[in-house]
């Protein structure tokens, strides 16, 4: 008895099949995307919406509704007239740039330095202060504000901007290093003894090479500062206080909140100042933050 047994290989796909496929599987993705976008989005679009409608209009009908019919809504910039001027939040979006833009330069000068030391520079105890850095992004933020007060306190920097600064410096300084040291160090060596070769010196190396180099991981760190400290509250609270002429827009808010709970025209326009700076921010330097987060994740 004979058996024949035929094999058949399966006919290869097209390319409009592979492509056909392709998007298929990539469906419940973009599903995914979409649905974390739009909840991510909402509440900001009813924030910049209700900014601009009156008392009113806030209370007896939906935010949603002026976004149907946007021209038989009522709008309005006075919210922004009376938080900006009555308010006071003017004078705290002017401190806050004031903290927030030297608190963001100053730790990332000083982490480049270090980091370009710790990478590419021989100095006796490097390793150990490699780890030192390290450690120092393990210890919780709250277990130094009482001792760093205290030394305020006798110093007289509590209440003032210099005092911001350096507590903005302190606390971001391991972070910053340590993103900077992973980029750094991943820049072929042969560039460097190049440079050397060509007679460069260490700083010139270091101004002219290193840091037009770093780049996306000096401008990813920089979104991770700027808005670490213009959204900073705890800090601000404990080192600069809430007097009136050192309030930012986080105490100021703040303020709003406890004083005009009901004002929701109020804190919607006030919420949405808050909101502005670290928006434009982000959305600038995006392109580099992937770039710099996956600084020196890949060698070879």
């Amino acid at each position: 008895m004979s058996t024949s047994v035929s094999n058949t290989a399966a006919a290869p796909l097209t390319m409009q099949q592979k492509r056909i496929r392709a998007i298929l599987a990539g469906i419940p993705v973009r599903l995914t995307v979409l649905i974390l976008v739009v909840i991510w989005t909402v509440p900001t679009l009813g924030l910049l919406v209700s900014s601009f409608r009156p008392a009113a209009a806030i209370r007896n009908t939906g935010w949603w509704t002026a976004l149907f019919a946007p021209f038989t809504a009522d709008w309005t910039l006075a919210n922004y007239i009376q938080v900006i001027g009555a308010d006071r939040m003017g004078l705290a979006f002017s401190n806050s740039l004031l903290i927030t833009i030297p608190a963001t330069v100053i730790p990332i000068t000083i982490a480049a330095f270090a980091a370009f030391a710790l990478a590419w520079m021989e100095f006796p105890g490097r390793k150990f202060a490699f780890v030192i850095v390290v450690g120092l992004m393990v210890v919780p933020l709250q277990m130094s504000l009482i001792p760093v007060l205290r030394v305020y306190t006798d110093l007289r920097l509590n209440g003032t901007y210099l005092g911001m600064w350096l507590a903005h410096t302190g606390f971001g300084l391991p972070l910053a290093t340590y993103l900077l040291y992973g980029y750094i160090s991943s820049i072929p060596k042969e560039i460097l003894e190049s440079a050397h070769a060509d007679g460069a010196s260490p700083m010139l190396t270091f101004t002219r090479l290193i840091m037009p180099l770093s780049v996306p991981a000096v401008a990813s760190f920089a979104i991770f500062q700027f808005l670490w400290v213009w959204n900073d509250l705890l800090v601000a609270l404990v080192f600069l206080g809430t007097r009136s002429a050192n309030v930012i827009v986080t105490t100021r808010l703040a303020e709003l909140v406890g004083s005009r709970g009901q004002d929701w025209h109020v804190l919607t326009a006030g919420a949405f100042l808050t909101i502005i700076v670290p928006l434009i921010v982000f959305l600038s330097l995006q392109r580099f933050f992937v770039r710099g987060m996956m600084a020196g994740s890949v060698k070879g």
